[in-house]
Protein backbone atom coordinates (compact mmCIF):
# COMPACT_ATOMS: atom_id res chain seq x y z
CA UNK A 1 0.00 0.00 0.00
CA UNK A 2 1.26 3.49 -0.79
CA UNK A 3 1.36 5.24 2.57
CA UNK A 4 0.96 8.61 0.86
CA UNK A 5 -2.17 7.67 -1.04
CA UNK A 6 -4.87 10.11 0.11
CA UNK A 7 -7.59 7.57 -0.65
CA UNK A 8 -6.34 5.47 2.26
CA UNK A 9 -8.07 7.92 4.60
CA UNK A 10 -11.44 7.16 3.05
CA UNK A 11 -10.91 3.46 3.49
CA UNK A 12 -10.71 2.62 7.18
CA UNK A 13 -8.89 -0.59 6.41
CA UNK A 14 -6.07 1.56 5.00
CA UNK A 15 -5.57 3.48 8.23
CA UNK A 16 -3.02 1.91 10.52
CA UNK A 17 -3.50 1.84 14.28
CA UNK A 18 -1.86 4.45 16.47
CA UNK A 19 0.31 3.13 19.26
CA UNK A 20 0.16 4.56 22.81
CA UNK A 21 3.58 6.14 22.34
CA UNK A 22 2.20 8.50 19.71
CA UNK A 23 -0.46 9.74 22.13
CA UNK A 24 2.11 10.26 24.87
CA UNK A 25 4.34 12.31 22.57
CA UNK A 26 1.37 14.38 21.36
CA UNK A 27 0.37 15.19 24.94
CA UNK A 28 3.97 16.00 25.93
CA UNK A 29 4.38 18.36 22.98
CA UNK A 30 1.10 20.09 23.84
CA UNK A 31 2.20 20.51 27.47
CA UNK A 32 5.54 21.87 26.25
CA UNK A 33 3.74 24.55 24.22
CA UNK A 34 1.36 25.39 27.05
CA UNK A 35 4.25 25.74 29.52
CA UNK A 36 5.96 28.24 27.23
CA UNK A 37 2.67 30.11 26.74
CA UNK A 38 2.19 30.33 30.52
CA UNK A 39 5.53 32.14 30.78
CA UNK A 40 4.26 34.86 28.42
CA UNK A 41 0.95 35.09 30.27
CA UNK A 42 2.74 35.50 33.61
CA UNK A 43 4.83 38.32 32.12
CA UNK A 44 1.60 40.09 31.15
CA UNK A 45 -0.25 39.46 34.40
CA UNK A 46 2.67 40.74 36.47
CA UNK A 47 3.17 43.84 34.26
CA UNK A 48 6.75 42.78 33.67
CA UNK A 49 7.09 45.12 30.70
CA UNK A 50 5.62 48.15 32.52
CA UNK A 51 9.02 49.16 33.92
CA UNK A 52 12.48 49.57 32.47
CA UNK A 53 13.75 51.36 29.36
CA UNK A 54 10.85 50.17 27.16
CA UNK A 55 8.02 51.14 29.53
CA UNK A 56 6.58 53.62 27.02
CA UNK A 57 6.21 50.81 24.49
CA UNK A 58 4.25 48.49 26.78
CA UNK A 59 1.21 48.43 24.47
CA UNK A 60 3.22 47.25 21.46
CA UNK A 61 5.17 44.70 23.47
CA UNK A 62 1.87 43.39 24.85
CA UNK A 63 0.54 42.89 21.32
CA UNK A 64 3.63 40.89 20.37
CA UNK A 65 3.50 38.93 23.61
CA UNK A 66 -0.12 37.85 23.06
CA UNK A 67 0.66 37.03 19.44
CA UNK A 68 3.33 34.64 20.70
CA UNK A 69 0.82 33.14 23.16
CA UNK A 70 -1.49 32.54 20.22
CA UNK A 71 1.23 30.75 18.25
CA UNK A 72 2.09 28.56 21.23
CA UNK A 73 -1.57 27.71 21.79
CA UNK A 74 -1.86 26.76 18.11
CA UNK A 75 1.22 24.58 18.58
CA UNK A 76 -0.48 22.76 21.45
CA UNK A 77 -3.57 22.16 19.30
CA UNK A 78 -1.42 20.88 16.42
CA UNK A 79 0.21 18.41 18.80
CA UNK A 80 -3.10 17.12 20.17
CA UNK A 81 -5.29 16.94 17.05
CA UNK A 82 -3.29 14.13 15.39
CA UNK A 83 -3.75 11.91 18.46
CA UNK A 84 -7.40 12.55 19.40
CA UNK A 85 -10.51 11.34 17.60
CA UNK A 86 -12.63 14.39 16.78
CA UNK A 87 -14.19 13.67 13.36
CA UNK A 88 -15.45 17.22 12.76
CA UNK A 89 -11.94 18.62 13.23
CA UNK A 90 -10.22 15.88 11.27
CA UNK A 91 -9.05 17.38 7.98
CA UNK A 92 -6.15 15.17 6.80
CA UNK A 93 -4.62 17.55 4.26
CA UNK A 94 -4.69 20.55 6.61
CA UNK A 95 -3.54 18.50 9.59
CA UNK A 96 -0.61 17.13 7.61
CA UNK A 97 0.50 20.63 6.63
CA UNK A 98 0.16 21.91 10.19
CA UNK A 99 2.09 19.13 11.91
CA UNK A 100 4.87 19.11 9.31
CA UNK A 101 4.93 22.91 9.48
CA UNK A 102 5.36 22.82 13.26
CA UNK A 103 8.22 20.35 12.86
CA UNK A 104 9.95 22.50 10.23
CA UNK A 105 9.54 25.74 12.20
CA UNK A 106 10.92 24.29 15.42
CA UNK A 107 13.63 22.45 13.52
CA UNK A 108 14.83 25.63 11.79
CA UNK A 109 14.79 27.54 15.07
CA UNK A 110 16.76 24.80 16.83
CA UNK A 111 19.21 24.55 13.93
CA UNK A 112 19.72 28.31 14.00
CA UNK A 113 20.37 28.20 17.76
CA UNK A 114 22.87 25.35 17.39
CA UNK A 115 24.64 27.25 14.58
CA UNK A 116 24.81 30.34 16.77
CA UNK A 117 26.23 28.29 19.65
CA UNK A 118 28.85 26.75 17.37
CA UNK A 119 29.78 30.24 16.17
CA UNK A 120 30.29 31.34 19.77
CA UNK A 121 32.22 28.21 20.66
CA UNK A 122 34.56 28.64 17.70
CA UNK A 123 34.97 32.38 18.29
CA UNK A 124 33.54 33.17 14.87
CA UNK A 125 30.56 35.05 16.32
CA UNK A 126 31.06 35.84 19.96
CA UNK A 127 32.99 33.84 22.53
CA UNK A 128 32.61 30.49 24.23
CA UNK A 129 32.15 32.34 27.54
CA UNK A 130 28.71 33.41 26.33
CA UNK A 131 27.55 29.80 26.35
CA UNK A 132 26.05 28.76 29.68
CA UNK A 133 24.08 25.81 31.02
CA UNK A 134 20.75 27.64 30.75
CA UNK A 135 21.39 28.40 27.09
CA UNK A 136 22.38 24.81 26.33
CA UNK A 137 19.25 23.55 28.10
CA UNK A 138 17.08 25.97 26.13
CA UNK A 139 18.46 24.78 22.80
CA UNK A 140 18.18 21.15 23.88
CA UNK A 141 14.49 21.63 24.71
CA UNK A 142 13.83 22.95 21.22
CA UNK A 143 15.75 20.08 19.66
CA UNK A 144 13.59 17.63 21.62
CA UNK A 145 10.42 19.49 20.62
CA UNK A 146 11.43 19.42 16.95
CA UNK A 147 12.07 15.69 17.23
CA UNK A 148 8.69 15.21 18.92
CA UNK A 149 6.77 17.05 16.21
CA UNK A 150 8.80 15.21 13.58
CA UNK A 151 7.68 11.92 15.09
CA UNK A 152 4.05 13.09 15.11
CA UNK A 153 4.31 14.26 11.50
CA UNK A 154 5.74 10.99 10.21
CA UNK A 155 3.27 8.95 12.26
CA UNK A 156 0.28 10.95 11.01
CA UNK A 157 1.33 10.78 7.36
CA UNK A 158 1.81 7.04 7.58
CA UNK A 159 -1.42 6.38 9.43
CA UNK A 160 -3.63 8.35 7.07
CA UNK A 161 -1.69 7.98 3.86
CA UNK A 162 -1.68 11.69 3.09
CA UNK A 163 0.11 12.88 -0.04
CA UNK A 164 3.70 14.04 0.15
CA UNK A 165 2.78 17.42 -1.32
CA UNK A 166 0.94 18.35 1.89
CA UNK A 167 4.03 17.61 3.96
CA UNK A 168 6.15 19.68 1.56
CA UNK A 169 3.69 22.58 1.72
CA UNK A 170 3.82 22.47 5.52
CA UNK A 171 7.62 22.30 5.68
CA UNK A 172 8.09 25.17 3.23
CA UNK A 173 5.02 27.26 3.98
CA UNK A 174 4.89 27.40 7.78
CA UNK A 175 8.30 29.01 8.38
CA UNK A 176 7.65 31.49 5.55
CA UNK A 177 4.21 32.47 6.83
CA UNK A 178 5.45 32.76 10.42
CA UNK A 179 8.42 34.83 9.28
CA UNK A 180 6.21 37.20 7.31
CA UNK A 181 3.88 37.66 10.28
CA UNK A 182 6.80 38.33 12.63
CA UNK A 183 8.10 40.94 10.21
CA UNK A 184 4.78 42.57 9.27
CA UNK A 185 3.32 42.93 12.77
CA UNK A 186 6.36 44.66 14.31
CA UNK A 187 6.59 46.94 11.27
CA UNK A 188 2.95 47.92 11.77
CA UNK A 189 3.49 48.50 15.49
CA UNK A 190 6.56 50.62 14.75
CA UNK A 191 4.59 52.67 12.23
CA UNK A 192 1.96 53.29 14.91
CA UNK A 193 4.69 54.30 17.36
CA UNK A 194 3.96 51.37 19.68
CA UNK A 195 7.45 49.86 19.60
CA UNK A 196 10.93 51.29 18.94
CA UNK A 197 12.92 50.64 15.79
CA UNK A 198 14.42 47.17 15.65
Amino acid sequence: MNIYNENAFNNKSGVTDMGPGVTVIGVLMALWCIAFAVVNIVLEVTDYFAGGPFAEYTAGITVMNWLVVGFKTLGAAVALLPVVNIPKLHLPALMTMLVWGAFATLGLYALGSVTQALGMFSGFAGTADQINLAGVGYVFMFLLAAAGYGFLAVSYSRRYGTRRIYAVLGVVGAPVVLGLILIAVPMLLFTLGLIPAY
